[in-house]
């Protein structure tokens, strides 16, 4: 059975609405802070921690210039509430010795270049995610999600 972690600290959504470990990356959604209408879809690969950066309709981010941009903060900042900086750090495949203060601090010790990369299945997956939010509550089990573990039931 698959054990459902609750996320290390709570988190506020309205910057980073989606943030996964899922593919061999960290990865998400990040609001942009200009435009209501923009999001951005950002990564970082596990291992080789190359990173990018993009919009939905997958314009790159004018801040990505050999650097990450100030959406992977943001991104790793919330990656850290979610899941712990161990959890992370251990899924990224970089060392934090004694720990890491915010994402900044764990961007700083990535090694990895900018790499194009198409942001069309995390931006789906989002899109999936959200799609749950207007089902009206039920106690009905939606076939999709039916190998979630119920709960309080144990094998």
């Amino acid at each position: 059975m698959l054990a459902v972690v609750p996320p290390a600290r709570p988190r506020k959504l309205a910057k980073v609405p989606f943030v996964e470990l899922a593919d061999g990356r960290l990865q998400g959604v990040v609001s942009s802070g200009s435009d209501i209408e923009r999001v951005y879809v950002s990564s970082i690969s596990a291992g080789t921690h190359a990173y990018q950066c993009s919009t939905n309709n997958n314009r790159p981010c004018g801040g990505l210039r050999g650097a990450p941009c100030k959406h992977l903060q943001a991104l790793t900042d919330e990656a850290l509430l979610q899941y712990g900086a161990v959890r992370v750090a251990r899924y990224l495949r970089v060392d934090i010795g004694d720990g890491v203060a915010g994402g900044a601090d764990l961007l700083a010790r990535l090694d990895g270049q900018p790499e194009p990369a198409s942001a069309a299945m995390v931006f789906s997956r989002f899109l999936r995610h959200l799609s749950y939010l207007e089902l009206a509550g039920s106690t009905i089990a939606l076939p999709e999600l039916q190998w979630f573990p119920g709960t309080g039931a144990t094998r």
